[in-house]
């Protein structure tokens, strides 16, 4: 087996880590007889060779033996090897037309796969039903025969019992329908026969019905989900048979990567594992069809609020991260949905519970609905839950004690302040202290506490420490200035430049306050570390308020190379307002720069100076910028906010982006999106 392997120059190839020539041990580990082994080979796999997806040519050149692997019916986890081979597969074929430098391989895979097709025909029909599922969707990405794939797929149909097979069989049709045009009204029409076939499983007419939507979006009728939802109905009624899936099939999670690391960074790699699980046969099949209905949030929403009622929990617990998936992306009234989502905390499903309160407090901005749902869920455990010894009951109750925070309902205070006297997932509680400026009096001295206890010379509780300084900030209690003071000097004692720049913020958010650490301030204007002295001229600004001591600084930051030096720059010469005339011209030089983050900030500073004689200026610069990025949207809407009337020819610009399905804004996150729409309507509604 293997015959040429060590024949191969894996070393003159490269992966994702560098040289390639730990390949050959890879392939070998995938057929031990130690299971940790494989697992273990496999991961790496991943993670080197076909990274992020990428196939580059180690990658194809590995694919003879994984095939040689694959069809060794003695090989153990074969299912993982052909799911390997379709990720490949998969990418190449889809990329293969685009040019791309030479280190990738894309078109070299795609030739491989593509003559092999006939093999993952032989495995769609092997004994093993894993392998049988892992095989599926490559008859829809290779075989470029489209007669061939077809009655292929359709004798699969014929043949197979399972139901996640089937769903996966009308899928791979799909696929081809998509790949394989000439193909598409022989695929449509199959679709239609069996979504109107009243003696196949409804799962099957539902999986045809969301295949027709995908293949044709633009032809999705009115009656395609209230169809839909009835097939869901149908199929809820026959629940025994549609078996849960507690975990998707394939590689293995990354979550082993954060061992050794903070609590905050094992918690993300915990939720992307959960991101990946899949509970339901379903669910794939309902992504599908919220992706083809794309803009059509009413339409989705009903459709959620039936796979929210779901008897089934697995098929509610992924609806709900699908209704994270709508209200985080698109725009809409998503307050029935949030309420649904929020109704989900009635279940003794724990882990329902738990993803239910994350969604929540993901979407916060917009879950005002939420909120007695949560108190009273919050109320009926009480703040000892915070400690439970059961994983799923513990998150649930933390989630939902983090979104009430959000909400700054002072009904999660007891239970915050629970956890940071326990010290038990204190840090959860910490990132969301700030938004309960009510209880800073009961707060304030706990977190102090916290700030104490830090260790500076270790390097992994800089997070903590910089989410501690920044609860502080925002409760705005300067009872803790004299400890953020301290802090800052111990933090610039031990090198730690990441609290440095957190206590330096904390500080400015105080304002002239915090005035006993200007010496400590004015200290580190000059720093040698680009982040420390950014928040340093900062801090110095907004604790001294002396515009005599800060302008040269901000003329030196100006003129660098450093984008957020000068992005600083202008926003402290904005708030000087008037009075600072003297940076017009550095500041008119800040409109022609390269980086459209810099010349956004130039034209604001440029508003708040000049005036009316910069308008015209200043709005073509914020909205050539905003065109060429919309993430700048919301500091160019703050900006033409504060210029009344001045900003009444960005109507049209501002009426266009009310228009839009999409979330945007910076990062396109929620936050970000909600205000930038309250200022646009506020504009338009001023200015019309």
């Amino acid at each position: 087996m293997f015959e040429g392997l060590h024949d191969i120059d894996w070393a003159s190839m490269e992966h994702a880590y560098g040289p390639a020539h730990e390949v050959p041990e890879l392939l070998l580990a995938l057929r031990s007889t130690d299971r940790e082994e494989r697992h273990k080979a496999l991961s790496r796999f991943y993670s080197a060779v076909h990274h992020q997806g990428a196939v580059v040519p180690c990658t194809t050149a590995s694919l003879p033996f994984l095939f040689e692997l694959a069809g060794d019916p003695t090989a153990p986890e074969r299912a993982a090897i052909v799911e390997l081979l379709v990720s490949i597969g998969r990418v190449a074929v889809e990329e293969c037309e685009e040019e791309y430098a030479d280190l990738v391989d894309f078109a070299g895979a795609a030739v491989v796969v593509r003559e092999r097709a006939e093999t993952f025909v032989a495995f769609a029909a092997d004994a093993d039903h894993h392998v049988r599922r892992a095989a599926i969707p490559g008859l829809g990405l290779f075989l470029d025969d489209a007669d061939r794939a077809g009655a292929v797929l359709r004798d699969r149909l014929s043949a197979e019992a399972g139901l996640v097979e089937r769903l996966l069989i009308v899928e791979a049709m799909g696929t081809l329908g998509l790949r394989l045009p000439a193909s598409a009204d022989e695929v449509m029409a199959w679709f239609a026969g069996l979504a109107a076939d009243s003696t196949l499983d409804p799962g099957i007419r539902l999986a045809a019905v969301v295949q027709q939507a995908r293949c044709a979006p633009e032809q999705v009728g009115e009656d395609v989900v209230p169809t839909a939802i009835g097939l869901l109905r149908q199929m809820a009624h026959g629940a025994a048979a549609y078996p849960a899936l507690r975990n998707s099939p394939g590689q293995a999670t990354s979550g082993g990567s954060a061992a050794g690391a903070p609590p905050q960074v094992v918690a993300a790699f915990e939720d992307l594992d959960r991101q990946g699980r899949v509970h339901a046969p379903t669910t794939e099949l309902l992504r599908t069809f919220h992706e083809a209905l794309a803009t059509r949030v009413p339409q989705r929403t009903a459709l959620l609020t039936e796979q929210l009622v779901s008897p089934d929990p697995g098929s509610r617990l992924d609806a709900i991260r699908m209704s994270q998936e709508l209200m985080t992306s698109w725009r809409g009234d998503h307050t029935w949905l949030i309420t649904l989502v929020a109704r989900q905390l009635r279940t003794s499903e724990h882990e329902v519970a738990a993803e239910a309160a994350a969604v929540i407090d993901a979407c916060h901005p917009i879950a005002e609905s939420a909120r007695e749902l949560l108190a009273a869920y919050v109320a009926a455990y009480g703040p000892d839950m915070w400690t439970a010894p059961q994983q799923q009951l513990r998150r649930a109750y933390q989630n939902a004690v983090r979104a009430l925070a959000r909400l700054s309902d002072v009904r999660a205070v007891p239970s915050l302040l629970a956890a940071l006297e326990c010290g038990v997932d204190d840090w959860r509680a910490v990132e969301v202290a700030g938004a309960l400026k009510e209880a800073s009096q009961e707060l304030v001295p706990r977190l102090c506490d916290h700030v104490r206890r830090i260790d500076h010379a270790q390097q992994r509780l800089e997070m903590s420490a910089g989410s501690l300084l920044s609860a502080l900030a925002a409760l705005d209690d300067q009872t803790a200035l004299p400890l953020i003071i301290d802090t800052l000097g111990a933090a610039v004692r031990h090198d730690q430049w990441s609290i440095t720049c957190s206590a330096l913020k904390a500080l400015a958010a105080f304002g002239p306050a915090a005035a006993p650490a200007l010496p400590a301030i004015r200290s580190l204007t000059t720093a040698s570390d680009a982040h420390v002295r950014h928040a340093a001229v900062g801090a110095l600004w907004a604790v001294s308020g002396d515009q005599e001591e800060v302008m040269p600084l901000l003329h030196d930051l100006l003129g660098s190379s450093v984008f957020f030096w000068k992005t600083l720059a202008a926003d402290v010469l904005g708030e000087i307002g008037p009075p600072a005339t003297a940076g017009l011209p550095r500041l008119r030089e800040l409109l022609t720069d390269n980086y459209e983050w810099v010349r956004v900030h130039g034209a604001a500073a440029l508003w708040e100076i000049g005036g009316e004689a910069e308008a015209r200026v200043v709005l073509d610069t914020l909205l050539q910028a905003w065109g060429q990025n919309p993430a700048t949207a919301n500091h160019v809407v703050a900006c033409l906010d504060r210029m009344g009337p001045a900003a009444a020819p960005a109507l049209p610009r501002l009426r266009s982006e009310l228009t839009r399905p999409r979330r945007g804004g910076r990062f396109a996150s929620i936050d970000n999106d909600e205000e930038l729409q309250r200022i646009s309507r506020a504009i338009v509604e001023r200015l019309a």
